[in-house]
């Protein structure tokens, strides 16, 4: 097994980025392609890296841009600054989201009938939209994402299958928010499933998430488990 990587160069409404593809060479075929919507930073070593074990587990992993080529928060206030126009705006992030959906399909090792898309945080709710907008994927995959509906796709049915990971402890997304998101859900149609995780807060599966007074604490057990449910979720997605 060989994974390699490629910068993906793409853009939209006259706007560049770059993603990162990660397969492994050992084959030629088509495979599934699993894309990784990043958390409030930007793309980074984080997303490269889970684009790489996707890559290792025989698909094709994709860690997508939302900020545009070369940018990146540093400081608290750097990423905010970069999120919070887009989480503000979410018609013009649920575009980017699927117009980087389509630069994947038409990468000539994807499978473009066999499409997830998975995020972190910010990311989380960017998976989460993706679903809401009725795309024509096989599934979504949010970990410890921020759960508020975008208001523009209700009435809208969700085809894709749904699946969130969520520390129970997370300030950022309550009891009532979890609620919410099944009713939420429910009402679309999906085919959902929501894993709670006691004793978790936010940013669980990040091992540089060390700040309870933020909120935002790694727990390797709940990232561990995360993941295991992760993997057989995209087996069944791509069954």
């Amino acid at each position: 097994m060989t994974v390699t990587t490629r910068a993906i160069d793409y853009s939209h409404d006259g706007k560049s980025f770059e993603g990162l593809l990660a397969v492994d060479n050992a084959t030629s075929a088509k495979r599934p392609a699993v894309l990784i919507s990043h958390a409030w930073a930007g793309r980074g070593p984080v997303e490269e890296d889970y684009a790489k074990r996707l890559a290792s587990l025989g698909y094709a992993g994709f860690a997508l841009d939302l900020y545009g080529k070369g940018v990146f928060g540093r400081t608290t206030e750097e990423c905010q600054a970069l999120m919070t126009p887009l989480a503000g705006n979410r018609p013009l992030l649920q575009a980017r989201l699927l117009n980087a959906v389509e630069v994947v399909k038409k990468l000539p090792e994807v499978d473009t009938t066999k499409i997830v898309v998975m995020g972190f945080c910010f990311g989380g709710l960017c998976a989460l939209d993706v679903a809401r907008t009725g795309a024509d994927i096989k599934g979504v995959a949010s970990f410890h994402g921020l759960f508020g509906a975008p208001g523009n796709t209700k009435g809208r049915k969700i085809r894709a299958k749904v699946i969130a990971f969520h520390g129970w402890d997370d300030p950022m997304v309550k009891p009532d928010d979890v609620k919410a998101l099944g009713a939420e859900l429910t009402e679309a149609g999906a085919d959902w499933q929501i894993h709670a995780y006691g004793g978790v807060m936010h940013a669980f599966t990040n091992p540089q998430a060390n700040d309870p007074g933020f909120g935002t604490v790694y727990n390797k057990r709940a990232a561990d488990r995360s993941w295991e449910s992760m993997k057989l979720f995209l087996a069944e997605c791509f069954a």
